[in-house]
């Protein structure tokens, strides 16, 4: 059998690992959380998932390097469509969500729910 990482099941899985953040490793690591990827019956890869909390962490970075600079230092309309795909992504179903993409944007709490309200109040006309 070939290593893991140079199966082709492991190369197409891995843009998705990483957007993700979750994280591979072999099969015979994997726990009962983890979720095992087989390959024409053979077990190849182990994808342990990152915690809900994590997940909101890695996203709000990915959102930063796709824009190239701090989600502080956008201005009012992009900060909107962050909200608006970090909503869609259920960035906010997150304990402390509101909070930690507040803090990432250098906006308050009520500012986010104005900018979902907003939103909402968009879809509903």
């Amino acid at each position: 059998m070939t290593e893991p990482g140079d199966h082709p099941l492991v190369a197409a899985v891995k843009p998705l690992v990483d957007a993700m953040g979750a994280q591979m490793m072999g099969p015979e690591q994997a726990t009962a959380d983890d979720v095992v990827l087989a390959w024409e019956g053979e077990d190849v890869v182990a994808v342990r998932l990152p915690q809900l909390a994590d997940s909101l962490d890695h996203i709000l970075a990915a959102m930063e390097r796709r824009h190239g600079k701090p989600l502080s230092e956008l201005d009012r309309k992009t900060k909107q469509a962050v909200v608006r795909t970090l909503e869609a992504r259920g960035a906010f179903s997150v304990r402390h969500g509101v909070e930690t993409v507040a803090g990432a944007l250098g906006v308050s709490r009520f500012t986010v729910y104005n900018y979902l309200n907003r939103e909402n109040a968009a879809k509903s006309e």
